[in-house]
């Protein structure tokens, strides 16, 4: 007997798509194994190119900065708790449902099949159907909600008090694009220059794009970011150590303002990213690899600028992930960190030497606390006053300190959370 020919597969195989399968990997990495959103792209930075690579980014920062608010959709749709891999697919769906305006049959079609790609294929009838229904019902439920509230893990919103809800609501907005400009530079056409000096681009503006970078008259630095090395007011011929100074953007500040800039860090991937900034910019630096905690001059420092490493939550604007995945005892450890390498600049300086001590973090162990911390070291206080801070005396606290966070400046788009305080060597 003739055997029959085997019948065809007809099953429709799922079409590859690097921007949800990245995506996809991205959110998992935040939710199941507290991965920074970065790391998770840059492993699939060697198979995809720049245009997906931008919209699985900005579609896992969207699902990260309502990641409250889609567990709370999706929960009337569930009868029961599916794996993690599923509900992070089936946030995906509802982002771009109802935050990207992604029509409903390519927002449920991308996400039934990127589970079959997933090896997934059980929950695609499961998928097709929630999120169906949301696509119907989902808009309504959101006037329910209180997303401000809910995208903020908890611990995180009792830690902010008071300001809590005021810098939750600016951490719903997408960062703008901010340069600081080299000395004498025109501002790209089509900025907006901010009363602290930088320059403001909207969301979503490519830097490359943008007239004068190629011969390094700027760089991208947040608002607020580049406002440590302004207030520690270089001077040309000072020598001053920059710690921990990847990226680079403050060692250019300090350098392009004529100082004698030693930059420390001690990541070899960081510091081969500061070198090539620098290059870029054409600014003379010494760079050293090494632990900041450690280093000492030659011989004794007129200033030192530490921006420390520290939890990052005043940067969630642009890094979502970080609410997620930092834990109280994040912070606790890094407030550590943070108190020894204010007493290695400390030992840096000259009697009268001034130290610039700042976080990208809204914690009060991280910025207050220190300050504190350094009186114990025989550091003394040097207060800012409002003439140090022309174009935002909001920043400027009453014990002399600088506070920014994402609830300043909303109506011009935001900046980044900083504490920054300044003080003297005796």
């Amino acid at each position: 007997m003739t055997p029959r020919p085997a019948r065809a597969n007809t099953a429709r195989r799922p079409k590859a798509d690097p921007t949800r399968d990245v995506a996809f990997d991205i959110v998992c990495g935040v939710v199941e194994h507290r991965r920074m959103l970065e790391t998770s792209l840059d492993r699939a930075d060697g198979g995809i190119d720049a245009r997906d690579r931008a919209a699985a980014h900005r579609l896992a920062a969207t699902v990260l900065r309502h990641l409250g608010t889609l567990h709370e959709i999706l929960a009337p749709f569930l009868r029961k708790e599916p794996p993690e891999p599923v509900r992070v697919a089936l946030m995906l769906g509802v982002a771009q449902l109802l935050f990207l305006d992604t029509p409903p049959h390519a927002a449920v079609g991308t996400v039934v099949d990127l589970l079959r790609r997933r090896g997934l294929a059980p929950f695609a009838g499961l998928a097709n159907a929630v999120l169906r229904r949301v696509a119907q019902q989902g808009r309504a439920a959101l006037d329910d909600l209180d997303p401000v509230r809910l995208n903020i893990p908890a611990w995180l919103w009792s830690s902010w008090g008071a300001r809590a809800r005021a810098i939750a609501e600016g951490l719903g907005q997408e960062a703008p694009l901010d340069l600081t400009l080299r000395s004498g530079a025109e501002p790209p056409e089509g900025g907006d220059v901010l009363p602290t000096g930088s320059v403001r681009f909207p969301a979503g503006t490519r830097v490359t794009d943008l007239a004068g970078y190629a011969e390094g008259r700027f760089w991208v630095q947040d608002a607020a970011a580049a406002l440590p090395a302004r207030l520690l007011a270089p001077q040309p011929g000072e020598r001053i150590a920059d710690l921990c100074a990847a990226p680079g953007g403050k060692t250019a500040q300090l350098a392009a303002a004529g100082a004698l800039v030693t930059a420390i860090e001690r990541d070899e991937g960081r510091l081969a990213r500061l070198r090539e900034n620098l290059a870029r910019l054409s600014l003379d630096v010494t760079c050293v690899a090494g632990d900041a905690a450690q280093w000492r001059p030659d011989a004794p420092l007129d200033a030192v600028l530490l921006d420390a490493p520290c939890s990052a939550t005043g940067t969630a604007r642009r890094h979502p992930d970080v609410l997620w995945v930092k834990r109280p005892r994040d912070v606790t450890a890094l407030a550590e960190g943070q108190a020894a390498l204010i007493a290695a600049a400390r030992d840096m300086l000259r009697p009268g030497g001034r130290l610039i001590y700042a976080v990208c973090s809204l914690q009060d162990e991280e910025g207050p606390a220190q300050m504190r911390h350094a009186v114990t070291l025989g550091l003394v206080p040097d207060p800012f006053t409002a003439e140090d801070l022309p174009g935002l005396p909001e920043a400027l606290t009453p014990e002399g300190w600088v506070r920014t966070s994402p609830a300043l400046w909303r109506e011009r788009g935001g900046m980044d959370g900083f504490f920054i305080g300044r003080l003297r060597r005796v």
